[in-house]
């Protein structure tokens, strides 16, 4: 139970804050929020003539105001209640519990009425400001998206597709630059309608027996990594060369001529 002196001193103390709390709105003007409109707080007449930066400015500290005559509001209407409860003989028993609040925490808080397991404030938002939406990947939060084995057209697909054909980033935005603004996308580098290179180039029957290579661009590319790393192709010799008719009709022609 708290003494009349220690009742005495928390009253002295509530009512000085109260009211340097209510110099302030009046000194500031409730933090110009009194304006109709964002303009008249800085002296501007519109945005037309204003660079998007300085706009930018202007709402964060807009922002700023709103925050904080949130936060002093909610200080005094705690002062007025701290104090109400003073004049009944409630100040410093918890208003759900009835049970004493510590003198610590009484000194630490004036302005509370409740005790620290009862306290409206238990909960921490984990709340992110909207605006962070626009920094995520525009994948990621639809239905097949965290599948790893999924071969369907996603989100990231979409996503991919459209970025092929142009971002607002260059190669040097990258932490390893890009070799080209074609590839200045989310895995821009990944392989699109297939997983291995050779798949250009080799077929199967229905049975998938029967390997057959048809001479490409590509299969020559591939072939000339092959002889730079010095490896043998899983094919072997690829002996469904003598039996592709491209490579036949250019054998006929070499003879020919």
């Amino acid at each position: 139970m708290l003494s009349k002196k220690q009742l005495s001193t928390f009253r002295s103390q509530l009512e000085k804050d109260k009211k340097d709390l209510e110099e302030h709105f009046k000194i500031n003007d409730h933090f110009d929020l009194s304006s109709g409109h964002a303009h008249e707080s800085v002296g501007e007449l519109s945005s037309y003539d204003n660079h998007p930066a300085d706009e930018a400015t202007e709402l964060y500290e807009r922002e700023k105001d709103v925050a904080l005559n949130q936060h002093y509001k909610l200080e005094l209407l705690n002062i007025d209640r701290a104090l109400e409860a003073i004049d009944k003989g409630t100040y410093g028993r918890c208003e759900v519990c009835s049970k004493e609040i510590p003198l610590a925490r009484l000194k630490a808080l004036p302005t509370t009425t409740y005790c620290k397991e009862h306290s409206p404030d238990q909960v921490t938002s984990h709340d992110r400001p909207i605006e962070e939406g626009v920094l995520m990947p525009p994948f990621g939060k639809f239905d097949m998206d965290y599948q790893d084995e999924n071969v369907a057209f996603d989100a990231e697909d979409s996503w991919q597709e459209v970025a092929s054909y142009g971002t607002s980033e260059t190669p040097s935005d990258f932490a390893v630059p890009r070799d080209h603004y074609d590839d200045t996308y989310t895995e821009g580098e990944e392989r699109i309608g297939y997983v291995e290179d050779y798949e250009n180039f080799v077929g199967t029957d229905i049975y998938g027996k029967n390997v057959t290579v048809y001479p490409n661009n590509q299969h020559e590319n591939y072939e000339d990594a092959l002889d730079e790393e010095g490896i043998m192709t899983s094919f072997g010799d690829l002996p469904a060369y003598e039996h592709d008719p491209y490579v036949e009709e250019e054998e006929e022609d070499e003879k020919k001529s």
